[in-house]
């Protein structure tokens, strides 16, 4: 057996655990004295730092673990650029024992006293179901840390999917979990999108089985889209920007109009994600948001879901704004475009993308509502 790991933050939680170090080793409680358990700031992990005398960390200390174990928690902690250390924990009931725990080479920020309870609550789901994608996919610690972030939105579209939702009034009743036999499953690429590729029957609606079939599809997070409009003026807010899409089609524009638009990230609100987009992409402030429709934007093959708004905003003196996230090389252009000329794009083709077109639809309906 190895030597015991002092876990003080997500491996804390039983289910993360579990998934990454499986069943078969003996968990207990300990402390590390002089020290303290900090959310690192701005993210969704924790951080350890020196403290004064008195202050201790709180943890778990883990023995029995196995090679195959600590190979798995390697790869789960060392590609984020943490490295073991010694350390000597206090244990529950008394007496000291030589571990090593996990800690990053590089400072971390801290931000306020780390809390658990609260982590499990917001990502405690999403960091499981990633984890399992992680581990099950293989590769080394480096690849795994570059693809967490969007291994972690996939999970949490997962998630999402799985929440009761619309049933049959008029589709069949059929399911995945009585319907749908999956005989072999490939992922031949996992980056910013993953590539399933599966072998599967499916029920036909004669009641019977389909021959075995091959379906491929691309992976990837839920999205938001919001349209901004002015009562008072009676115009919206679009955005411009080029797009690998209409790119790789072979469009000879590939600058595209759309309503502002981002990935839902690992646990945050749909709500959320729409007006911290719309500060990021146009500098706006939202007011009342108004449901449009949550879609699949390209069912064939494509995971995508899109949850589409209008909200009411004051647009006056606005328009050729160039906003955008730079880490993300982002250069999105703003326009000011009064109702009438937004439905001629629509007719003429040149606001082609669906989630705009749809929330244009959807304004035509309600906007003599919206404007009293």
């Amino acid at each position: 057996m190895t030597t015991p790991l002092f876990l003080y933050g997500t491996l804390c939680h039983a289910p993360l655990r579990e998934v990454v170090l499986g069943l078969g080793h003996v968990v207990r409680e300990a402390r590390w004295a002089g020290h303290r358990v900090h959310w690192a700031a701005g993210a969704d992990y924790p951080v350890i730092v020196a403290a004064e005398a008195g202050d201790h960390a709180a943890g778990l200390l883990v023995e029995g673990l196995d090679a195959e174990a600590r190979a798995r928690a390697d790869l789960f902690e060392l590609g984020f650029g943490y490295v073991l250390r010694p350390v000597t924990v206090e244990i529950a009931g008394g007496g000291e024992v030589h571990a090593q725990v996990y800690l990053p080479t590089d400072p971390v920020a801290p931000g306020e006293p780390w809390d658990l309870d609260r982590w499990a609550g917001i990502y405690g789901e999403i960091w499981v179901a990633a984890a399992r994608e992680a581990l099950e996919r293989g590769g080394d610690g480096a690849a795994l840390a570059r693809r967490w972030p969007t291994m972690k939105m996939r999970a949490a579209s997962r998630i999402r999917a799985a929440i009761p939702g619309p049933g049959h009034v008029v589709r069949a009743d059929l399911t995945v979990a009585r319907d749908v036999e999956v005989l072999r499953e490939r992922h031949p690429y996992t980056e910013y999108f993953a590539l399933a590729d599966h072998d599967l029957r499916f029920r036909r609606f004669d009641g019977t089985m389909s021959a075995p079939v091959r379906r491929a599809g691309f992976v990837g997070g839920d999205a938001a889209t919001v349209l901004p409009y002015d009562p008072a003026l009676d115009a919206v807010l679009v955005v411009e920007q080029f797009r690998a899409g209409p790119f790789l089609r072979g469009d000879p524009r590939p600058w595209t109009l759309e309503p502002i638009a981002g990935r839902i990230d690992p646990g945050e609100s749909v709500e959320t994600t729409l007006r911290r987009e719309a500060e990021e992409e146009a500098g706006l402030k939202l007011g009342p948001l108004h449901h449009v429709a949550d879609f699949y934007p390209s069912p064939g093959a494509v995971t995508e879901f899109v949850f589409a708004y209008v909200a009411e905003a004051d647009l006056s003196g606005r328009g050729g704004e160039v906003g955008g996230v730079d880490h993300e090389d982002e250069d999105i252009h703003s326009h000011v475009v009064p109702f009438d000329i937004l439905m001629n794009l629509v007719v003429s083709g040149e606001a082609g993308t669906g989630p705009l077109v749809l929330s244009a639809f959807w304004l035509a309906m309600h906007r003599d509502r919206l404007r009293r």
